[in-house]
């Protein structure tokens, strides 16, 4: 990871958060809970939340405090999904502007999680923060997903705490509900999740005891 993409992220995340947040307040009637359980999170972490639409990625950083001290984020990326290598979603999704952004691909097909995840070791390992989607894709019924095994993989590797994020009311959003102020978007963020705090069974099971914390979050 290059000087370009590791101080870029932090650059336009900030540059863009008064009027993200402005707009994302406005359009979408955004509210935030439980920034409270992140005041006693002493390292870097793994945020982790379900995966409902192609907004989550910007709620995270506009749902922080300008000046948190968990900015920038990173993200991790697919690109092998046909719905994401074709028209506009081609030129982000995996690419110069997502990588500026601090987003970083899986490589897939690897059958090892060290290989896929090279790029999240290494953020982690530097001490940045990264959002994970361990469903892997936007969910298809509104619903959460199967668990990918990866968030695991990478908590017990790096030894970093994961935070447990809800998304609620984005599914199935599109432009028509976003500027007829249709929706009421809500952004949970759970309390930490120590890596031993994980049962200590294959890293699929782990990703969706997370998940299940996830869930809990929703359903409050």
């Amino acid at each position: 990871m290059n000087f370009l993409y590791t101080i870029s992220p932090l650059i336009l995340q900030k540059i863009i958060w008064i009027p993200t947040r402005i707009i994302l307040r406005f359009f979408i009637h955004l509210k935030i809970e439980g920034l409270e359980n992140l005041k006693n999170v002493k390292c870097n972490v793994i945020f982790v939340s379900n995966h409902s639409s192609e907004f989550d990625p910007i709620l995270l950083p506009a749902s922080l405090p300008f000046f948190s001290r968990f900015s920038p984020i990173f993200y991790a990326s697919l690109t092998r999904d046909k719905y994401i290598n074709s028209g506009w979603r081609k030129m982000f999704y995996g690419g110069f502007v997502f990588k500026i952004w601090g987003s970083h691909p899986i490589y897939t097909g690897k059958k090892d999680y060290g290989k896929s995840l090279i790029n999240h070791i290494e953020i982690l390992e530097k001490g940045k923060n990264l959002f994970f989607f361990p469903e892997g894709r936007i969910t298809k019924d509104g619903n959460i997903g199967p668990a990918h095994g990866g968030v695991a993989y990478l908590a017990k590797y790096t030894k970093c705490n994961i935070v447990p994020i809800a998304i609620s009311g984005v599914y199935g959003i599109n432009m028509k509900d976003f500027f007829l102020r249709r929706r009421y978007i809500k952004v949970i963020f759970g309390k930490e999740i120590k890596v031993d705090e994980l049962a200590d069974n294959n890293y699929k099971e782990e990703a969706e005891e997370v998940m299940g914390r996830v869930r809990g979050l929703i359903n409050l």
